[in-house]
């Protein structure tokens, strides 16, 4: 069993934390989802700081209001990825490094629990180091995670020898040893994606075009690596369940700079736009009755870019729109308690803004919320 926090962890931001805690100022966007939805309907953003992360909460369901932010003290942290589960739980997973008292760098993975919205976290567990001698291969890479239907937490990286590394949580909820996946030469940002039927799979862009790997039933071992002869730009795969069990996987194709997506068994779709800089954030909802995919992307200048089309009919067209903000990483892209369709980023100044969707027909934003300090 999994236990939950036994008190508050964490502080405000305004009981003596730093200048730059103080003014909630983030030191850029976190990987993953973090733009989450709670099972009482509030958002939620999280977003890493100097000395460890800032989380904003809705005041109510659909907002307008916010609160925070929030300090997590995490020393060390260097990376910061946010995956939620179907049971709402958000996991955190991050890459930390500390010096030792012999005066080494010592770095490894953690990982912590918030299971309900805006209450306290769980402790930080260490997840350790998958290489048996950091010192020769080197520290580990950041991590990204996903977790199955049943909740079982998966944690991918890329490893020293440049294929793809896991560990996992066992039924009884402790961790089973690291596990290498094989594959070779893959960028250090994978894609994984939890599917409703139990599996999840992972898709890396890698020097010979994009190795995937694939459970073949819930909870068992991974297949693969399978290679494709594609050409994903590093950085930016992202990967959605567009079907019962099936995934689609955007990135931005080395050749043509433009957006593409990809189903195994079927030829890459191009659908246009500018080259993005990082992942794209990815939601499938329903537009004026059509299930839609929805995209978000950094592009190389540094704004803030949208898109839509169809899910798995990306044949048909695909539109974006070039928006009028600049921002810090990857956007994220969530849900409300209403179901509108809202985007968030952090701004160049490391503050987070958020908008939402119109009423009306198609997917009109309106003007951006920029959450107080």
């Amino acid at each position: 069993m999994r236990r939950k926090p036994a008190g508050p962890m964490g502080a405000s931001v305004k009981d003596g934390r730093t200048a730059e805690q103080y003014r909630g100022v983030a030191s850029g966007a976190a990987r993953g989802d973090w733009l989450t939805r709670g099972k009482d309907g509030r958002l939620t953003l999280y977003a890493p700081t100097d000395g460890g992360l800032l989380r904003w909460t809705e005041t109510t369901v659909g907002g307008p209001e916010w609160s925070g932010p929030h300090f997590v003290p995490v020393a060390g942290l260097t990376h910061l990825t946010v995956v939620q589960g179907a049971n709402t739980y958000v996991h955190f997973l991050g890459r930390r490094e500390r010096t030792g008292a012999d005066g080494k760098r010592n770095v490894d993975i953690v990982h912590a629990v918030q299971y309900q919205t805006g209450l306290a976290f769980s402790d930080w567990r260490s997840l350790g180091n998958p290489h048996k001698e950091p010192e020769q291969s080197g520290p580990p890479a950041a991590p990204v995670g996903a977790v199955a239907q049943d909740g079982t937490v998966h944690v991918f990286l890329r490893g020293a020898h440049g294929g793809l590394m896991l560990r996992r949580e066992a039924p009884n909820g402790k961790w089973r040893a690291w596990e290498d996946l094989r594959g070779g030469g893959i960028d250090a940002r994978p894609a994984a994606v939890a599917l409703a039927d139990g599996r999840i799979e992972v898709c890396a862009a890698a020097e010979t075009g994009a190795l995937v790997w694939r459970q073949s039933e819930p909870g068992g071992d991974f297949a693969g690596p399978r290679g494709f002869s594609l050409r994903p730009a590093p950085g930016t795969v992202a990967a959605l369940e567009t079907g019962p069990g099936r995934a689609t996987f955007f990135w931005t194709d080395a050749e043509s700079g433009g957006a593409a997506a990809w189903r195994a068994g079927d030829w890459p779709v191009a659908l246009g736009g500018t080259p993005a800089e990082r992942p794209y954030a990815v939601l499938r909802t329903s537009l004026d009755g059509y299930d839609c995919v929805v995209l978000a992307y950094r592009d190389q200048d540094g704004a803030a870019v949208l898109g839509m089309g169809g899910t798995e009919n990306e044949a048909a067209g695909f539109w974006w729109y070039a928006l009028a903000e600049s921002c810090q990483g990857a956007p994220a892209l969530g849900r409300d308690g209403r179901g509108r369709v809202v985007m968030a980023l952090i701004g160049t100044d490391g503050r987070p803004r958020v908008a939402r969707q119109e009423d009306g027909d198609g997917l009109a934003l309106t003007r951006w919320d920029t959450l107080g300090s």
